[in-house]
């Protein structure tokens, strides 16, 4: 069966709050390396591109991104791991503290920090260089980890193979016997070591490394299954990449849910956001349905981003609200902060403008196409009812309710994101978002913009753009009250 509409209506976008919430990652820690330049010709030495690097950035990695992603849905995190005692772990440590993210990373001497060093030239990777060494886990680490499991809800095994993961049995058996549930992301073909595991989130490659190819969802649901007797697990979620994802429990009907995406961009790190939100579901005690449709929303999200990036629990309310029949382009402050950070991240601009648009007509239209012309994104701020009436606009104003006049906004092409605000202006929502243009009528010019100071301090712009003339609300409701024949002006 697959999942169905139906399942994210019974989801509450009000209790996606996972801040009361704490989650331990046990795993194998790494710090990611991008070198980005342009690559404009070929090496005189080889056949190869040769890259003018430009900037450098890292990030956390391995089972620390899966933390990140924790935190960035608004849980408390606790990460335990191993690292070198060398540049490499500083740079995680350091990392890992201006993300929120509670460490306790055991720093060796014998052995350096893994580290992969990725080279990226127009959002194209070209080469990535591992530096590693396998090494076993430590008996400080486990008795550290064992130490915290009472303030937990959740713990997330995170195995990248590198050898922390090695020895799981006496973690995952003392987890489970103080009441948390145990989420695994697997790399040892040896499923045996994750024994009482709650859920395991193989993807296609290491599921059929186990069971062997599967040529039908009938016969993967059939080896699911009997991985499930085998190793008394509760779950098991198979990721299918573009063909989304396969759930099946030990108890109830296995269910089938399509990919969640729209445009992909980069599959790094896709896995370890599916099992961050899983993680973040379960704390707060959600059911495996709800925790799973949860999860394909997040891992649609992360595939449209570049790197190991974190999603907010606000851009999955955002889907959520659209899976639930409502409008995409209508949203609250916290989702449109997060959506414009995000959009602002991958160097897309983000125009804003605002206005009551009562009546909206062809002048209305065509002001707002050429503000969208000016970037990739639209925001339209819309006053309030009472917002319109405190402007001195008449008693009898608006004519359509803040909600009509939202949903037409939102149907247009050109407009993106729309937002109510209460206030006389919107200078409020416009100094916290943001914007990188933000756009007002040619009539303006010469008076005070809300908000415009903050948006220049911040690097953005201020345009004017002309509205076509012999349009405009009040005409048309005096023609309207006259019971004239209207005139286009055109």
């Amino acid at each position: 069966m697959s999942i169905q509409t139906p399942e994210y209506q019974k989801i509450d976008c009000q209790k996606i709050d996972f801040s009361q919430r704490e989650v331990l990652v046990y795993g194998d820690v790494m710090l990611d390396q991008y070198w980005f330049g342009d690559t404009d010709r070929i090496s005189p030495e080889a056949p190869i591109p040769v890259v003018h690097v430009q900037n450098k950035r890292h990030s956390v990695g391995g089972a620390g991104n899966v933390a990140l992603g924790i935190r960035a849905l608004g849980a408390k995190v606790r990460l335990f791991g191993l690292c070198g005692n060398d540049e490499a772990g500083d740079d995680l440590e350091k990392l890992l503290k201006e993300n929120h993210v509670i460490s306790h990373l055991c720093h060796l001497d014998t052995t350096p920090t893994t580290l992969k060093l990725r080279i990226m030239s127009h959002d194209q990777q070209l080469l990535r260089l591992d530096f590693e060494k396998k090494t076993p886990s430590e008996d400080s680490l486990k008795q550290d980890l064992i130490a915290h499991l009472d303030a937990a809800q959740v713990l997330v095994i995170s195995d990248y193979a590198k050898g922390v993961i090695d020895d799981v049995t006496e973690i995952i058996h003392t987890a489970k016997e103080r009441g948390l549930m145990v989420l695994v992301d697997p790399k040892n073909m040896d499923f045996s070591v994750y024994r009482g595991a709650s859920l395991i989130t193989p993807n296609r490659k290491e599921f059929e490394m186990v069971v062997g190819v599967c040529h039908t969802q009938e016969e993967r649901i059939q080896k699911a299954r009997a991985l499930l007797d085998q190793y008394q697990f509760e779950t098991i979620l198979v990721t299918l990449g573009k063909e989304g994802m396969l759930f099946v429990p030990a108890f109830g009907e296995p269910a089938y849910l399509s990919a969640h995406t729209q445009e992909v961009f980069d599959v790094t790190g896709a896995g370890d956001t599916v099992i961050a939100t899983l993680a973040c579901a379960k704390a707060s005690g959600m059911d495996w349905t709800q925790a799973v449709l949860l999860s394909n929303i997040a891992a649609g999200l992360a595939v449209t981003k570049l790197g190991t990036a974190t999603i907010s629990p606000e851009e999955i309310v955002h889907e959520l609200r659209v899976e639930q029949g409502g409008s995409a382009s209508i949203v609250d402050k916290d989702t449109l902060k997060s959506l414009v950070h995000t959009a602002q991240s991958k160097g897309r601009k983000v125009v804003m403008t605002n206005g009551c648009f009562d009546i909206l007509h062809p002048g209305h239209v065509q002001y707002l196409q050429e503000a969208r012309a000016l970037g990739d994104h639209l925001i339209v701020a819309v006053n309030s009812d009472d917002s319109v009436r405190a402007q001195n606009k008449g008693s009898d104003r608006p004519i359509n309710s803040l909600v009509h006049r939202m949903t037409v906004l939102a149907a247009l092409q050109a407009v993106d994101w729309v937002i109510p605000f209460d206030e006389e202006t919107p200078e409020k929502l416009i100094s916290t978002l943001l914007p990188d243009i933000l756009v007002k009528g040619s009539d303006w010019k010469d008076k005070m913009i809300a908000g415009a100071k903050s948006v220049m301090a911040n690097g953005g712009e201020v345009k004017f753009l002309s509205f076509v003339e012999g349009y405009s609300t009040t005409a048309i409701v005096d023609k309207i009250k006259t019971n004239a024949k209207w005139e286009d002006p055109v």
